[in-house]
């Protein structure tokens, strides 16, 4: 099964930031996240979204 939401951690990992830039992203509203109790998690379809607006600025 495919991931649906994945953790900053992996976020990071993914994108090759540091979870700094990455929770800079996520509070400036550019990445959209969920919580799931104490848990912030990414969903996958929210990280492509993000890219795609980051390339539209660029």
């Amino acid at each position: 099964m495919d991931d649906i939401v994945i953790t900053v951690e992996e976020a990071a990992q993914k994108l090759r930031i540091s979870r700094w830039t990455l929770y800079t992203l996520i509070r400036s509203n550019q990445l959209k996240t969920i919580k799931i109790g104490r848990r912030r998690l990414v969903p996958v379809d929210a990280l492509a979204e993000c890219i795609d607006n980051l390339k539209a600025v660029a």
